[in-house]
This record gives structure tokens, sequence and C-alpha cells, in this order.
């Protein structure tokens, strides 16, 4: 998998678990927002696979 394509589902990730978070939040599911928040979190690590798979390739 590219470095791009990491920072793309990342970012999806990302936004998909802040979306969830808000949805726990506003119905008062805890469950559902701290599983948005480890979603969250997990594109975020996506992200930086991406940078370093891209830094490496630049070299």
């Amino acid at each position: 998998m590219s470095g791009t394509s990491d920072k793309i589902k990342g970012m999806a990730n990302e936004a998909v678990g802040k979306v969830k978070q808000a949805v726990g939040k506003a119905t008062d599911n805890t469950e559902l927002e701290v599983k948005g928040k480890v979603q969250e979190k997990k594109g975020e690590a996506q992200q930086v696979v991406g940078d370093v798979k891209n830094a490496v390739d630049k070299h």
C-alpha cells in the first residue's frame, strides 16, 4: 500500500471517528463515543504511516 493511500484511509477513519464521537455524545452513548475516539486515533496513526512511507520513497 502506498503512503498516499494510507493517508487517505487515515483521513477517512479520522473523519468517521469524529462523527461517531459526536453522535455518541449527542445520544449519551458512551460506547459509541469511545469507539469513535479509537477510530479517530487509528486514522491519525495511518496518516503518520503514510507520511513515513512517502518520506522513505523520496530517498
